[in-house]
């Protein structure tokens, strides 16, 4: 919630919204540790500090707490994306949105992506604010992928799905998780090394143009 948000808030609705962000934060932490499937509505009330009866008053089940929080981290995600200088070239937006992404995810704040088995897919797939959400950021980082097509910067044979796709999936890549656990690098490395393979690949060549 921005202070702008916040000063059309009555006090009440103030205190509605700041637990509710505090519910939305432990849910991302418990996705990220656990994923939707194991976790419980006791354990995201005991990790708030809230009884479950309280919980519920909030969110009437797992699969609307997921998705809300789901929501919340594409419009945290749209926010940074939009925030970037306007002289930045596509290519090195693209970047920034990434290492945004996998920051996040190692400070426990990104959830990992839903199973395709899982029951939060048809929750995502009916809730409309987080459908909207999805929409607008594939609009958003789809043009910057064309435009760095165009110019060269990145390879105009692929499909842009295909380099949407793997941006989107580098967010909660387990490669991430190995090296943190490892303890031989820091975070700063851990998301250099995540931007470098994503966009530059293994291979001996040269780092292109950014």
């Amino acid at each position: 919630m921005t202070p702008a948000t916040a000063k059309k808030l009555s006090f009440k609705q103030q205190q509605l919204r700041f637990r509710e962000d505090a519910i939305l934060d432990a849910v991302n932490r418990l996705l990220s540790r656990k994923g939707f499937d194991l976790m419980t509505m006791d354990e995201v009330a005991a990790e708030v500090g809230i009884s479950k009866a309280s919980l519920y008053k909030h969110f009437e089940s797992k699969e609307e707490l997921a998705a809300a929080s789901m929501t919340r981290l594409l419009e945290q995600t749209l926010d940074h994306a939009h925030s970037l200088a306007a002289e930045l070239s596509p290519l090195k937006r693209l970047k920034a949105v990434m290492r945004w992404a996998v920051t996040a995810h190692l400070d426990g704040a990104m959830p990992s992506l839903p199973s395709t088995r899982s029951n939060i897919q048809h929750a995502l797939i009916g809730y409309a604010p987080y459908a909207e959400r999805v929409g607008q950021l594939t609009e958003l980082l789809g043009g910057w992928i064309l435009q760095a097509q165009d110019t060269g910067d990145l390879s105009p044979d692929l499909p842009g799905e295909v380099i949407l796709y793997t941006i989107y999936a580098r967010s909660c890549d387990p490669v991430s998780d190995f090296l943190k656990t490892g303890g031989a690098f820091t975070d700063d490395e851990i998301v250099g090394y995540v931007e470098r393979t994503c966009f530059n690949g293994i291979t001996g060549s040269p780092d292109p143009v950014a």
